[in-house]
């Protein structure tokens, strides 16, 4: 299974994807030349606090599902973290990243 990932907002400059406007093409390109992969939907790390970067995703979602001629809920959306899932499922999200909530907050003080 593949996720693409999307970068919802270019603006911040720290997120890695996609743009939005190319993922149409490239999802096309996955389902028709990559038999050995099932294209199972879109994921983005949005900018903290920035719930806009969900409803960008779920509108990507939107635009592949045109493209590829299916329904937008066969494709999943994996958005949202510790901090603001509830407002990520409220947008759609069907897979969070939680584990902060769960392990606590990660040390990156040993990192140069």
């Amino acid at each position: 299974d593949v996720l693409l990932q999307v970068d919802t907002s270019p603006w911040e400059g720290t997120k890695n994807g996609m743009p939005a406007e190319e993922v149409p093409e490239v999802a096309a390109a996955v389902a028709a030349e990559c038999p050995h992969l099932r294209l199972a939907g879109l994921m983005t790390i949005g900018a903290p606090g920035d719930a806009s970067c969900f409803q960008a995703l779920a509108d990507c979602r939107a635009a592949v599902a045109a493209r590829l001629g299916i329904e937008p809920s066969a494709l999943e959306l994996s958005m949202g973290m510790s901090g603001d899932f509830e407002a990520a499922v409220g947008a759609g999200s069907t897979s969070v990243r939680v584990g902060s909530s769960i392990f606590g907050e990660r040390d990156y003080s040993s990192k140069g």
